[in-house]
């Protein structure tokens, strides 16, 4: 059986995608040469989702935006489409990378979701790595909080002079074995309230995974996509209406819209190892690996 490999890196007004391109391109050649060599579509998206988190181009991880202490705290989750297991954190700071973070919540917590110092201490006790904080604090970062602050803009405001990305990243994957996996990561939004918390590590939200259906990792507002649980209701489509996954994307999307006039996107590969997307803002930024080729989009 073949593989199939997608990831994304936010959605939004995205004025400059070259700048993208080629890491897109790198992470998803990656992903694959490890879904080639027989790894699982876990370890894939865990792979995967960590690389963006390391790369200061995405709001996840080193890249991760300041909420309004001026803090990068961190959410994310991940889910096993042969199990259902599932893990998260949120709310945490200092953690290289959360995705692996969530891993470890899944493989050895007993937990689905652990937030803050809680899910800091259980970090450390899984000797995973901690970054200061000047790590998170990038230039770019810097500035778009103080532009933030400057404009009084809340949580969910944009300027439309820059680029405007939901800041998510994430990946699905469907390996040689035919199991289908999910991970999402994010930094949250500019000058969000501290005690914020969006769909990132809410499964069935903005992460969902079930071999009888598909693999979903969703960008946006985080809010509409709880209210929406978008996630989830994409693999309805999958499962109870027979949707292959560009249909499927589509729909719920425009449920998302029609319900919540909601911003943002998603990605979803199917059991079949078909892959889909879909968004209700002006761009967003995926690459696919399937049937030997790679593909990067930013519109």
């Amino acid at each position: 059986m073949g593989f199939s490999l997608m990831i994304h890196g936010g959605a939004g007004t995205i004025r400059d995608p070259q700048r993208y391109e080629a890491s897109l391109r790198a992470i998803v050649t990656s992903g694959a040469n490890l879904l080639a060599a027989g790894s699982s579509a876990l370890d894939a998206v865990v792979h995967c989702v960590a690389l963006l988190e390391d790369d200061p181009l995405y709001n996840a991880g080193r890249g991760s935006v300041l909420n309004a202490e001026g803090a990068a705290l961190c959410d994310a989750s991940i889910m096993d489409g042969r199990t259902l297991k599932a893990g998260a954190v949120a709310a945490v700071r200092g953690v290289r990378n959360p995705v692996r973070l969530a891993y470890e919540v899944m493989e050895k917590s007993g937990q689905a979701l652990l937030v803050g110092e809680g899910a800091e201490r259980f970090a450390r006790e899984r000797h995973l790595a901690f970054e200061s904080e000047d790590y998170f604090r990038t230039r770019e970062r810097v500035d778009q909080l103080t532009k933030a602050k400057r404009k009084r803009e809340t949580a969910l405001d944009h300027s439309e002079s820059d680029d405007t990305i939901f800041g998510t990243v994430g990946a699905v994957a469907r390996d040689a074995s035919s199991d289908l996996a999910a991970a999402t990561s994010t930094g949250g939004v500019v000058n969000q309230p501290v005690g914020r918390v969006g769909d990132s590590p809410i499964i069935g939200a903005g992460t969902f995974a079930d071999n009888a259906s598909c693999a979903v990792s969703c960008t946006g507002v985080g809010e509409d996509f709880i209210r929406t649980a978008l996630a989830r209701t994409a693999s309805f489509f999958v499962e109870f209406r027979g949707m292959q996954a560009e249909e499927a994307a589509r729909e719920a999307i425009r449920y998302l819209v029609d319900k919540v006039d909601g911003q943002g996107g998603l990605i979803l590969v199917d059991r079949q190892g078909r892959c889909g997307r879909a968004h209700s803002t002006p761009g967003m930024l995926t690459a696919t690996f399937v049937n030997g080729g790679i593909q990067v989009e930013t519109t």
